[in-house]
């Protein structure tokens, strides 16, 4: 049974009930967050609230939460789980139900807010041992990624083309630039340095993409958020992806090509090291 919330109520999962009409379900009108939980405690808490009120104030869509209400309710998720491993608290705002379908949302609606907390599945050690393979695709995504909205069909299709593919991952490329994997960030090594696409309207924000950045700079290594060109991703002498779930995953085969030496590099090593001293391991 996982423990879940809805709208006021803490239940079990299987007992939330959404109407059909909610906002969410019909137009994907919505912004969600997944914030991680090592050893009981999460991870960047105030990090992730900041995004999730950053895109529901995007909206327009006013939860009438504080950011101290919203760590409340993952810290409570947390309570009532009783998971002692790794996990996840998933949050999940949409504009709510409104008496009919309309695309323009009538004033007064009552948002949906939903919660729920599962364990989380950590990459393999062979992930970190031999990396993994990705492909790279165009990315026909919409022009404001820097929102963590519901509607994810995009990331859903990339992630569909890497599985077709036998991959982990699809690296998806704009005119001629590196934006994001099908659900994590990327960033490149070359000669030491690390660089990452910066963070506009063109990729989202991760919060593991910014412990990594903060790493770099306490470590002193050289480091760079800007733009990343498709040219500098295939001759790289190391590629990551990032996320959450993901953390600090290298890939080591890019479009059936090895990455570097084929092999997870001593700048991932360096960071991953620094990274699992931040979460606890």
């Amino acid at each position: 049974m996982t423990a879940a919330y809805c709208n006021g109520e803490f239940l079990p999962l299987e007992a939330i009930r959404v109407s059909p009409l909610d906002r969410g379900f019909l137009f994907g009108e919505g912004i969600y967050e997944v914030t991680a939980v090592y050893g009981g405690r999460l991870f960047e808490p105030d990090a992730h609230v900041r995004r999730l009120q950053r895109g529901l104030d995007e909206l327009r869509i006013d939860a009438g939460r504080t950011d101290e209400d919203w760590r409340r309710l993952m810290e409570e998720l947390v309570r009532r789980s009783g998971l002692d491993g790794a996990a996840t608290v998933y949050l999940q705002v949409t504009r709510g139900a409104a008496a009919s379908r309309t695309h323009i949302a009538p004033a007064g609606i009552r948002p949906t807010v939903f919660g729920m907390i599962a364990p989380l599945k950590l990459p393999p050690e062979s992930w970190r041992t031999e990396g993994v393979t990705a492909v790279t695709m165009q990315d026909a995504r919409w022009s404001r990624c820097d929102l963590k909205s519901i509607s994810l069909l995009g990331s859903v299709m990339a992630q569909q083309n890497a599985a077709d593919n036998g991959v982990v991952d699809s690296l998806q490329l704009r005119n001629g630039l590196v934006t994001e994997g099908a659900a994590t960030n990327i960033f490149v090594v070359r000669d030491g340095a690390i660089a990452t696409p910066k963070a506009d309207h063109r990729i989202l924000a991760g919060i593991t993409r910014a412990v990594i950045l903060e790493l770099a700079a306490e470590a002193g290594l050289p480091h760079a958020e800007r733009d990343v060109t498709a040219a500098e991703l295939a001759t790289a002498d190391e590629v990551w992806i990032t996320s959450t779930s993901k953390e600090i995953t290298p890939v080591t085969t890019l479009d059936g090509r090895p990455v570097g030496t084929g092999r997870p590099g001593p700048v991932w090593a360096d960071v991953f090291a620094r990274f699992k001293a931040r979460v606890g391991r």
